[in-house]
């Protein structure tokens, strides 16, 4: 062979290996997610549900160290607290960021409009101004709903169910997250059920703590707390209220419930994590934000709380106990 041909076949060779050298780098390129959570790291409820997003990106291909780095801040619900670990994910450049509800989806739109960010719950992304649209969310931000609004008239039905007495009904609500839509189907479905509603805003523990004890002093009572970053922080005060007051209060969660709450009925947040990874997983294969739609919960929960009910003095419908998903005795 001569030494010109030997040359073109080397540089021949070495350039067909060149792109299967090329894809594998690719297929182990290290991508990087930020996770920015309304919680401390000691959290068992979030730690639980980070646990079945990490599970569901192996099912997808993810693996820790070798094709994917993930960075969790923990930014507990101070406001402050989040806005300052916002911006440290977003100065890591990630290629994509999964944060928990308006609360933190708020202030990395503020700081970003360019990487992309899921949330696995926000109640109403498009009253909170995350999205422009549940189809087309535009920007880079889309995601998963906390509930969608017919869930108000669900609310409404089981508290009517649990306490036949209930004519009226305190609404705790989260304005800052979009809260007015829910609220709004709340009050279209009361007439049927013969109820009154009335809207308490949870700004601070002294509007909370007024308001709940004003609406106390008329019979017939009950409360329905919404989901928000503000219902969240004053969990346990709303708990206390409702005891305090006698009054049967429905959740949309079951912490409240594990917390000492009466009942709850709402999205299964550990499925909704997993669903998030699926977004996530399609981001990182190169889908866009504005082009996944927002989606409902496929998943609900129904938790009851019978300590909680015995004090009440309320007797569970046993037809309501046993479709339960979780009955704490």
């Amino acid at each position: 062979m001569k030494r010109r041909e030997f040359i073109t076949l080397l540089g021949g060779g070495a350039a067909a290996t060149w792109p299967l050298a090329a894809r594998a780098q690719q297929r182990e390129r290290v991508r990087r997610i930020g996770v920015l959570l309304p919680a401390s790291a000691d959290n068992a409820v979030f730690q639980a549900r980070v646990g079945a997003f990490h599970q569901a990106l192996a099912l997808l291909g993810w693996t820790i160290g070798r094709n994917v780095q993930i960075d969790t801040h923990w930014a507990t619900t101070n406001a402050a607290d989040i806005r300052r670990h916002a911006a440290e994910l977003v100065a890591l450049a990630p290629d994509v960021i999964l944060a928990f509800g308006a609360s933190t989806v708020g202030p990395l739109q503020q700081l970003t409009r360019t990487v992309p960010i899921v949330f696995p719950v926000v109640a109403d992304p498009v009253g909170a101004g995350i999205v422009d649209s549940l189809a087309r969310p535009g920007g880079n931000v889309t995601g998963f709903m906390t509930y969608e609004f017919s869930i108000g008239a669900k609310w409404l039905e089981l508290l009517k169910q649990i306490a036949p007495g209930v004519t009226r009904a305190a609404v705790l609500r989260d304005t800052l997250g979009g809260g007015t839509g829910l609220f709004a189907a709340i009050q279209t479905a009361a007439p049927s059920l013969r109820m009154e509603v009335n809207p308490v805003n949870m700004r601070d523990t002294g509007e909370i703590e007024r308001a709940v004890a004003a609406f106390a002093r008329a019979p017939n009572g009950g409360v329905i707390a919404q989901a928000g970053a503000d219902a969240e922080r004053h969990r346990n005060l709303i708990i206390t209220l409702a005891a305090r007051h006698k009054l049967p209060a429905i959740y949309f969660e079951r912490n409240f419930v594990a917390a000492g709450g009466l009942i709850s009925y709402g999205a299964d947040q550990i499925d909704q994590f997993r669903r998030a990874a699926g977004y996530v997983d399609r981001i990182l294969r190169g889908e866009k934000p504005a082009d996944l739609p927002v989606q409902a919960p496929t998943k609900y929960e129904l938790a009851i709380n019978l300590k909680t009910a015995n004090t009440l003095g309320l007797t569970m419908p046993t037809t309501l106990l046993a479709s339960a998903d979780e009955v704490i005795e």
